[in-house]
């Protein structure tokens, strides 16, 4: 896939790095040429000096041929500008912004544009491991029904298996943290202690659900 990254910050620098790294083509596009040096010499992608919302410049970018956008500048209103026109004028499916300010990344997540506020993020995460209860979302669709999130497991649910806590709480289980790696549970995987467990729900249902999660497995026979 070829992608096309505004913004040649510590974020956008890695991340053009790791996604180069995975087998895609990538170009960077940025306002500052002296930002390109933390691409370092390695990286082999396009390096595009413009503003990233200008069409010609995402043209010269090969915004006509990518299959993801990801605007993560130091602006809000240029990520978000960027993020429309990508989507909008040029038809890119995958398109994502970084927002400073939550609210405003609630707002374009409603209209259908994948946001990650930063700040938010930063101290949503922080807040999880030292108070780690409830429900945490970390994404939800544009209608805001359905939703990823990481709740809180009562170690009542150490030693079950991943179809009975889906089973018993209505929930599907998207993925584990398991020491700091990303785990696909199956059915009959079980749940370890330490285990950060992510679900898919509807929204309406997560008191219902985190109060599942609370209380662990409900007694009846085997796991």
């Amino acid at each position: 896939m070829h992608i096309v990254i505004m913004g040649c910050g510590r974020v956008g620098s890695a991340l053009a790095q790791t996604l180069e790294g995975q087998g895609h083509t990538v170009a960077v596009v940025d306002r500052d040429p002296t930002s390109f040096r933390r691409l370092g010499s390695s990286f082999s992608g396009r390096r595009v000096t413009g503003i990233g919302f200008d069409q010609d410049t995402l043209r010269e970018a090969g915004i006509e041929d990518a299959g993801a956008f990801a605007a993560v500048s130091s602006g809000d209103n240029s990520n978000i500008i960027a993020a429309r026109v990508a989507r909008e004028m040029f038809g890119v499916e995958n398109v994502a912004a970084r927002i400073y300010d939550p609210r405003r990344a609630e707002v374009y997540q409603r209209l259908g544009i994948p946001t990650v506020a930063t700040v938010r993020w930063t101290a949503d995460q922080m807040l999880r491991r030292l108070l780690p209860s409830g429900a945490e979302p970390l994404w939800r669709d544009p209608t805001g029904g359905v939703q990823l999130a990481e709740v809180h497991t009562s170690q009542a649910w150490v030693g079950h298996r991943i179809n009975r806590l889906q089973d018993q709480t209505g929930v599907r289980v998207a993925f584990l943290t398991r020491l700091g790696e990303a785990l696909l549970p199956s059915s009959q995987t079980v749940l370890q202690e330490g285990d950060l467990v992510h679900v898919m729900m509807r929204t309406d249902e997560i008191d219902r659900v985190e109060a599942a999660f609370a209380k662990g497995p409900e007694e009846e026979g085997g796991q």
